[in-house]
């Protein structure tokens, strides 16, 4: 009986532990799919206005393959003033994936109104400079109202919509940066001829809570 059960233990280990000679291994390359807009990167439309039609195409260079985009257009609201950020993303057989961030401000300022300008931050010193990039919807280029010279990694740039003579919007939910996703808090707007200035608060790691104020110049 020893013999019978050793012989059908050998037996069931030869049938039942097969080397799978078909399974192999592979390298995958790390890429990324590139996003590339169809349209415009910043749309400003007035409250009750139609929504854009935001397009976009994606194509990953390592793997020669063009992929399909989603377009998240669920934060878009034209009923309230405000900065909305839609995401567009990009995702190939490996699940790297590719992004791209459009700017909708819905706003109704007069389209002749204009922030753009230099502005100080008294605290710091440090000149921002504020671009339009549509109307009511404009570019800061020192979000933090950094000293460059001694934070130089701390001057990167945020989009906002002037929503009213009192408010501006950085986006409800938080606004992707170099720095991460900020959310701005306390934001307000003086628009008095000659004495043009904003201010809000950070919420970030190595921003502290004081009130960000800047002057226009």
């Amino acid at each position: 009986m020893k013999k019978i059960a050793v012989l059908f233990l050998v037996v069931f280990c030869i049938l039942g532990c097969k080397k799978k000679y078909n399974a192999v291994s592979q390298v995958v390359r790390v890429s990324t799919p590139t996003v590339t807009l169809t349209g415009s990167l910043y749309y400003s439309i007035p409250v009750g206005g139609s929504l854009p039609t935001i397009s976009a195409t994606a194509y990953d260079s390592v793997y020669k393959q063009s992929l399909p985009v989603t377009i998240d257009k669920s934060t878009l609201d034209n009923s309230t003033p405000g900065l909305y950020i839609v995401q567009i993303v990009a995702t190939n057989q490996y699940g790297y994936k590719g992004s791209a961030n459009v700017y909708v401000g819905v706003t109704n300022v007069p389209a002749a109104e204009n922030l753009a300008g230099q502005y100080l931050r008294g605290a710091t010193g440090a000149i921002v400079n504020v671009s339009k990039l549509a109307t009511g919807m404009y570019l800061t280029d020192n979000f933090g109202g950094v000293d460059t010279t001694a934070s130089p990694g701390f001057n990167f740039s945020a989009v906002f919509v002037q929503t009213s003579d009192t408010t501006i919007d950085f986006g409800a939910s938080g606004q992707p940066t170099a720095d991460g996703t900020l959310i701005v808090t306390d934001a307000s707007l003086t628009t008095v001829p000659g004495d043009t200035s904003f201010s809000y608060k950070v919420t970030a790691s190595g921003f502290g809570t004081s009130l960000r104020t800047f002057v226009k110049q």
